[in-house]
């Protein structure tokens, strides 16, 4: 079954098969998805919502059918949120990214759509544990308990995506300060024009950031197996 671009019967599969052993394997697996499937829509919370539920619900249903001990069921679980946080972290990036380029064209933070974005920013994290977290309240038996400690331990670490939020925010609001000071600034009609897709920009914008990262990739590997 597809279901918000995500081949969720492939995940289901995957964490029936899974071990603690190769909590690494699925985290990267699970970051993948997650992130193709962010690539495949416009960047808005509510399709964030629909993805990370579809992963979460995913793991779930492969990890109820794996028969691991509680133990490892939790490590498993663990790794399941981790990728979809890498993911996550990502596509902050990539509204960070985003509106950099608003900024610099003197476009304030005060406008509506920028308002809106950023504050689309702010609530990453907590859109993340909060539909992780509805997951975890349909999960049954010995996942219920270990999906809530998992989410218990994040609240109290923090996530890499709540981390990267808070400082693109930061950046964005010291470099808005900087074109105010420059006395840049974008008309009201050029800056709607531009908003109005921004949540499409944001999905080129992690789509180039994805090429880049692997096209990095494969010249290390190419460079390491020169060596």
């Amino acid at each position: 079954m597809f279901k918000a671009g995500i081949d969720q019967d492939a995940i289901v599969q995957m964490f029936s098969k899974a071990s603690a052993e190769r909590a690494q394997d699925l985290r990267k697996a699970v970051s993948e998805a997650t992130l193709k499937a962010l690539q495949g829509r416009a960047l808005t919370l509510a399709n964030i919502r629909k993805v990370l539920e579809t992963v979460a619900q995913a793991a779930s249903a492969g990890t109820a059918q794996s028969r691991l001990p509680a133990p490892d069921i939790e490590n498993v679980l663990t790794s399941a949120f981790a990728g979809m946080d890498a993911a996550l972290l990502q596509a902050v990036q990539a509204h960070r990214t985003a509106l950099q380029q608003f900024v610099e064209q003197g476009i304030p933070l005060q406008e509506r759509h920028m308002k809106d974005a950023l504050a689309n920013i702010e609530k990453m994290e907590d859109v993340f544990f909060a539909t992780v977290g509805k997951a975890a309240q349909q999960a049954t038996g010995a996942l219920r308990p270990a999906w809530e400690h998992v989410l218990d331990s994040m609240r109290m670490k923090g996530t890499g995506t709540g981390a990267q939020a808070s400082t693109s925010v930061e950046h964005l609001m010291a470099q808005a300060q900087t074109a105010l000071r420059e006395g840049r600034a974008a008309s009201l009609r050029s800056a709607q024009a531009m908003m109005e897709s921004y949540a499409t920009l944001v999905s080129g914008v992690l789509i180039g950031m994805s090429e880049g990262l692997q096209q990095s990739t494969t010249a290390q590997e190419r460079g390491s197996g020169q060596s």
